[in-house]
């Protein structure tokens, strides 16, 4: 992200919050407390998270239970 110019606000950054598991398909609100997320917002549910040990298959990244939105 670039920094602001003089006088502007920095935004912040949104999670684009994917609604389903990329391996399984199974869906995942944004309110979904089984999302788990990498820090490239790889989105997987939690059953597929578990069996592949909390590691990210696309990355190697670290998955962790993505922060829920208020919907």
């Amino acid at each position: 992200m670039m920094a602001p110019r003089h006088g502007e606000r920095e935004r912040p950054m949104a999670l684009e919050m994917r609604s389903e598991c990329e391996k399984c398909t199974a869906a995942l609100p944004a309110g979904s407390e089984a999302a788990h997320i990498c820090s490239y917002e790889c989105t997987f549910c939690r059953a597929c998270a578990e069996a592949m040990d909390g590691t990210c298959p696309n990355c190697g990244g670290e998955l962790l239970r993505r922060p829920r939105r208020r919907v």
